[in-house]
């Protein structure tokens, strides 16, 4: 059994943020915890840059017992797409924040991780009142995972737990190893 610390509502809803590497990592880890209890676990992607090492296959690996969704169109960072291209992306995040607000009110998973939802703010892509939306949507006995660089402190007082990964130190040249 986790050691889960509910909310009297029976939710849990945990903020994974900050400029440190691990973000994903410990809200996957999170879900594959979930995943080896039985329970539906599903990770929504959002503007995931991709990573060498190849974390995107094994996130697909990890199907069926957690399933994987991204709805992003174009390999390229975001802020080298066209003003045409973000467009195009902007309405396949919405889509995005459609389906992962669609999971909550059906019940669909225990857990849901939204990966890298908090950045989206920065952006200007998604609101703060769009992500307070999704935290209002999580019913009892389910567990919500935001991921992001963004603190996004407006969100704090509705959620039950947050952790800001740091990385103070790196040395010259290392690139953190995927």
């Amino acid at each position: 059994m986790a050691t889960m610390r509910w909310t009297m509502s029976g939710r849990y809803i945990h903020i994974f943020c900050g400029t440190g590497v691990g973000k994903t990592s410990a809200a996957l880890g999170k879900g594959v915890r979930a995943a080896a209890e039985g329970k539906e676990v599903v990770l929504i992607q959002f503007l995931k840059e991709q990573q060498s090492g190849g974390s995107l296959e094994f996130f697909k690996r990890l199907e069926p017992e957690v399933k994987l969704f991204r709805f992003q169109r174009f390999a390229a960072n975001y802020e080298n797409l066209t003003e045409r291209e973000k467009e195009d992306e902007i309405h396949n995040i919405k889509n995005g924040l459609n389906f992962a607000k669609k999971v909550l009110v059906t019940e669909e998973a225990d857990v849901l991780i939204l990966d890298e939802i908090l950045g989206l703010t920065d952006k200007g892509i998604v609101t703060i009142e769009e992500l307070r939306g999704l935290i209002d949507a999580v019913g009892e006995g389910t567990e919500l995972y935001l991921t992001g660089t963004s603190e996004c402190r407006e969100l704090w007082p509705y959620v039950d737990e947050v952790t800001m990964l740091s990385t103070p130190y790196r040395a010259e040249g290392k690139a953190f190893p995927c």
